[in-house]
């Protein structure tokens, strides 16, 4: 007789008494599970799983297709893992390099002993579809930590030897495609059969990897040009060469030979002298008729410490920074406009009096005083206070929040009175050579700290909210990135680390029973990855303190 184990799928609704050991790749026929574009991963008690996964107790069971970002990171996982075998095998004894997220797709780089044409990047492709139309499967393994580490070595893949046994993990999973293996840190799909949807081509001195659009999985999704994007990668890529900290296995191991101070004071001492190079560029500008600087950047990105750190500098260069806040100028709340879910859009650019914005920066570049308001938060109304501001011939105004850069906000100024910064966690070490840490996994590990810290907000709220943010970014912020005459990378070598003993106790207060533990337990397995670093010898005035605590600056 046939053991049987009672599951319920959330997608059906249903509970059905189905085979020990079923797969749930095997289950989505069992339920007749429907969705719009393709499975590729499913949550277990609330906890990602791979399709592959088997079911021996009663278990919950949510399909997600790739409409959902978990289910797009494992698809892209799992195409990463087809390149980099494609590569193996067409290419002898060449290494590839996953670096980061470009461009609606990811940037990678090949080193070989011969050159990569472009007809040798062709057979790389029809290597991968030659892969895909084999429908391999994606094997597995756990063994004992150091054996895994052995046999990366002897791979030559010292990048992942490094990370495991720079880890506390006695045990480590690596995959099976082929001969070819290859460490990633969440789950893939079960074959290769899934990945039908990419390409690849030459790209700005590399190559991009290209992936199914987010909005719409049954296309690719749309190349746009970042050309300042790329090159701020590239020069923190280049830095992390020269320090010797490729990846977080380097990391761990600075840590672990003593010498985190030394890392903490190079990683600081480079963002100073950025800073110091922006705030020269401004005085120069300032020279030329710049009045007016504007800084934009996503959730959690620093935007406001790294204001406050370039007034500084500005002092310096005999400029007197004053600050405009957009907050001042919301519109009272019975005019902010709705999203489409009919809810008030408080980060839609239409939420802003933009007229009358513009009205008093003109003016205040012009010498006049103006009456700033306040918007009181509570009633939803405008106030004035007598606030008045007035600026100088050395004065430079100051405007930080996220519509900055777009063009609409300051429509009437002469765009050679103005200079753009746009300010982001552009995370540059990476996992591994085949492992790149995502730029919103950065930023959203900030923000669970600083809402928990601040405001009072638990990891579970944030994480429900983190969404909503990041539509919020795709809509308003990242179309003008591009229009910045210089992008400030926010993020620290060492954040990470840092960061660590901050977040665990915040993340595992997620209630298991929630929706939002499948992502806080990813952000645990990815911080673990990380040797513990204290925060001791982080200087006030770094930016990584307007998250953490102890800055000197106020807030």
């Amino acid at each position: 007789m046939i053991e049987t184990v009672k599951v319920h799928c959330l997608n059906t609704n249903e509970y059905k008494e189905v085979p020990m050991g079923s797969s749930l790749e095997e289950l989505i026929d069992v339920f007749g599970v429907k969705m719009p574009y393709l499975i590729a991963n499913a949550k277990v008690n609330n906890k990602t799983e791979s399709l592959a996964y088997r079911v021996y107790r009663p278990k919950r069971v949510e399909y997600v297709d790739l409409s959902n970002s978990s289910a797009m990171r494992t698809y892209t996982r799992s195409l990463c893992f087809i390149l980099a075998k494609a590569v193996d095998d067409t290419i002898p004894n060449a290494k590839i390099f996953i670096e980061h997220s470009i461009s609606n797709g990811y940037y990678f780089q090949i080193k070989a002993d011969e050159e990569v044409t472009p007809e040798k990047l062709q057979l790389i492709l029809a290597r991968m579809r030659e892969i895909v139309d084999a429908d391999l499967p994606f094997i597995s393994i756990e063994e004992e930590t150091p054996m895994v580490v052995k046999l990366f070595r002897e791979r030559g893949m010292n990048d992942k030897a490094v990370l495991l046994e720079t880890s506390d993990f006695l045990y480590a999973h690596y995959f099976k495609l082929g001969n070819y293996i290859d460490y990633y840190y969440g789950c893939l799909t079960p074959s290769t059969g899934y990945i039908q949807l990419f390409d690849i081509q030459e790209y700005n001195g590399g190559y991009l990897l290209r992936i199914p659009d987010k909005n719409n999985p049954i296309r690719l999704a749309p190349l746009v040009k970042q050309e300042k994007l790329l090159n701020v990668f590239r020069e923190h890529l280049n830095f992390l060469k020269i320090i010797g900290m490729n990846n977080v296995g380097d990391l761990n191991k600075a840590i672990q030979e003593k010498q985190a101070s030394v890392v903490i004071q190079i990683s600081e001492a480079y963002q100073s002298k950025q800073i110091a190079e922006i705030a020269a560029q401004i005085k120069q500008r300032f020279d030329e008729g710049v009045r007016l600087v504007l800084i934009a950047g996503p959730s959690s990105s620093g935007k406001t410490t790294f204001r406050k750190r370039l007034e500084i500098f500005l002092f310096v260069n005999l400029l007197k920074p004053v600050g405009v806040s957009l907050d001042n100028y919301f519109v009272e709340r019975d005019k902010t406009p709705s999203d489409e879910f009919g809810e008030k859009d408080y980060e839609s650019l239409y939420a802003l009096d933009l007229e009358l914005l513009e009205n008093h920066l003109l003016a205040l570049m012009q010498g006049k005083e103006v009456n700033v308001p306040s918007y009181n938060f509570i009633t939803g109304k405008r106030e004035y206070r007598n606030n008045r501001l007035k600026t100088d011939p050395n004065s430079v105004l100051i405007i930080e929040g996220i519509h900055a850069l777009n063009p609409k906000l300051t429509a009437h100024i002469p765009e050679n009175k103005k200079f753009k910064v746009y300010v982001s966690a552009l995370t540059s070490i990476s996992l591994d050579d085949h492992n790149w840490i995502p730029t919103a996994d950065n930023r959203l590990l900030r923000r669970i700290i600083r809402d928990f810290r601040y405001r009072g907000y638990s990891a579970q709220e944030t994480i429900s909210r983190w969404e909503s943010v990041r539509r919020g970014e795709d809509k308003w912020i990242f179309p003008f990135q591009e229009y910045a005459d210089v992008m400030f990378n926010s993020a620290m070598i060492y954040e990470l680390a840092a960061i660590r003993r901050h977040a665990e106790p915040i993340l595992t207060k997620v209630p298991r029973t929630a929706p939002e533990y499948a992502e806080a337990y990813r952000l645990l397995k990815f911080l673990s990855y990380f040797n513990y670093l204290t925060d001791r010898e982080m200087p006030p005035t770094s930016l990584l303190r307007e998250f953490l605590g102890g800055s000197s600056f106020r807030y």
